[in-house]
């Protein structure tokens, strides 16, 4: 029906080919059809490109994702589809691993599962949401690739989703004609179909439907959090892993439909749409034109689209709400940041008068209180501190506010980690958007430690010196996923990892070395009272 097992011949290299090695005992039949893999150099069994809803386009372009329809014959899952439609990356900064197809039909999955993997070997399953403020992402990234921890051990597996204008615009009309009296969301819905689509099917490839667990990173972190309040993701799974972000930072509230709506409707008009069938007739190009844009460096246009909405369906109130009526799915967390993902004017402090400043303009009249639980006396100091500060003012207060809510609201434990190894980079390498020497442990560079795509970040230009300490770590890392897959804990004997308790705060932290921490809930509480002033994610590049 689609692709072909091929033989690809290379321009100027007279001969060479490449042929794709089959998987043993394929196709598998699962609920749309039958489907066959490739085996990988490392015996890895790859499945890429599974449909797993229809293509969102033409009158499907803002409805909620619809069954595939069934094939006859065998599916080639051969090669990754086309990210979801968004701005495309320069080639110099750090997360450019080469051109991906973006298209509105893009509702894939990719799957690794292990050379030894077969139906009924009930293995665990890792389920990665991309990041990128809602706007960019792909599960095409090779950073986000399956393939080391399904050699590790376990069934993992990514998707596309919606994003931008066509996975989160709300409008009037959109509400008033679905079924659920509901619009935007739509990359939510995705998502539900993505791990509704894994119950269906994962046994076919060896894994434990009982044992998914689902995370994400940044953006994904969100739609992590979202899925654990919402209704509609009740059974998809065992347990949630949130890198670096959630519904929390913004103490579990997200806007209103109405709100929402308002948004759709200056779509609309900038784009002098009659209707909304005419809006569905627009080329994708001009919508995507439209929208405000910070990520990879680029602008665009003036309407900010993203973020989940209370419609009534996915979220029937805020999380904030759910949690605290114990409707969430009360299921195990990993929630946890990087050390050095968080500024605001503290963290740009660079001598102890500005970080004097800073506080004095941030807090106010709490000030002292401020500067008594963050002391500092030299310029060194304020840099730390205020580094220190930005921090737990915005992740780690978010993974805390997580970790409460959960505690109060369910029963289910919470974990929750700090990432700090800064990657070693080779001496003098130059990133657009990065300054290495101060760029620390940054926002997503914990993603290739939890995943052992570490070499990816070297695919199109050479930036790191691996060492054995960082393959060590990142071994420990996946061990910890896979553990918690298992068994809703992540301790393993490499890397005890206590509860967070709200009687004794402590982390793991994963760095130079690995060890618990005890969190300093003084400093913590201010916090949660004042907020943080941070101003988001350093380098938020997904």
């Amino acid at each position: 029906m689609r692709r072909f097992a091929a033989v690809f011949m290379f321009a100027g290299i007279a001969g060479s080919q490449i042929v794709e090695t089959p998987v043993p005992g394929d196709p598998v039949s699962i609920d749309s059809g039958k489907v066959a893999g490739k085996v990988l150099s490392s015996g890895v069994k790859a499945y890429l490109g599974i449909p797993f809803a229809a293509p969102p386009v033409g009158d499907l372009r803002w409805r909620e994702p619809q069954p595939v329809k069934a094939w006859k014959g065998v599916y080639n899952a051969d090669r990754r589809m086309p990210e979801c439609i968004q701005v495309l990356r320069p080639h110099n900064i750090n997360h450019y691993f080469g051109e991906e197809p973006s298209s509105e039909n893009c509702l894939y999955l990719n799957l690794w599962a292990p050379a030894s993997a077969k139906a009924g070997s009930k293995l665990p399953v890792i389920v990665f949401i991309y990041g990128g403020g809602s706007t960019i992402g792909s599960s095409g990234m090779a950073l986000y690739g399956g393939e080391t921890v399904a050699a590790r051990g376990a069934v993992f597996v990514n998707f596309n989703y919606r994003l931008g204008a066509f996975g989160f615009m709300a409008h009037p009309e959109l509400t008033a004609e679905s079924t659920h009296r509901q619009s935007g969301n739509y990359a939510y819905l995705d998502q539900i179909a993505a791990l509704q689509w894994i119950q269906r099917n994962i046994a076919k490839f060896g894994g434990d439907p009982s044992k998914v667990i689902i995370s994400g990173q940044s953006a994904g972190a969100g739609s992590v959090s979202l899925l654990q309040a919402s209704p509609l993701a009740k059974g998809l799974f065992r347990g949630v892993v949130a890198m670096s972000g959630g519904a929390w930072g913004n103490n579990g509230q997200t806007q209103a439909l109405a709100d929402a709506e308002k948004t759709g409707i200056k779509i609309q008009e900038t784009l002098k749409a009659k209707s909304l069938d005419d809006m569905r007739q627009v080329p994708a190009d001009r919508i995507l034109a439209l929208q405000e844009e910070f990520q990879v460096g680029a602008r665009g246009g003036s309407i900010r689209v993203g973020g989940a909405n209370v419609d009534g369906y996915f979220l029937p109130q805020t999380p904030a709400q759910l949690f605290a009526a114990h409707k969430q799915n009360d299921v195990p967390a990993i929630v946890g940041f990087t050390h050095d993902e968080s500024s605001n004017e503290l963290r740009r402090a660079k001598t102890l008068a500005d970080y004097v400043a800073a506080a004095r303009k941030l807090y106010t009249s709490d000030a002292d209180q401020f500067l008594k639980l963050y002391p500092a006396s030299n310029d060194a100091e304020a840099q730390e501190m205020g580094r220190t500060a930005a921090r737990e003012g915005l992740v780690e207060r978010g993974a805390r506010n997580w970790a409460m809510a959960q505690a109060k609201g369910g029963s289910a434990p919470v974990f929750i980690f700090m990432y700090s190894r800064v990657h070693p980079y080779i001496p003098g390498v130059e990133i657009a958007d990065q300054d290495t020497a101060t760029i620390g442990a940054y926002h997503t560079s914990d993603v290739p430690y939890w995943f052992g795509t570490q070499d990816t970040l070297n695919s199109i230009h050479p930036t790191r010196r691996w060492t054995d300490h960082d393959r060590d770590l990142s071994r420990k890392m996946t061990a910890a996923l896979i553990a918690f897959a298992n068994t809703g804990n992540p301790d393993t004997a490499a890397v005890p990892w206590p509860k967070w308790t709200a009687q004794n705060e402590q982390l793991v932290e994963f760095g130079d070395t690995i060890g618990v921490q005890r969190m300093n809930t003084p400093r913590l509480e201010f916090m949660a009272i004042h907020g943080g002033g941070a101003s988001g994610p350093r380098a938020a590049r997904d």
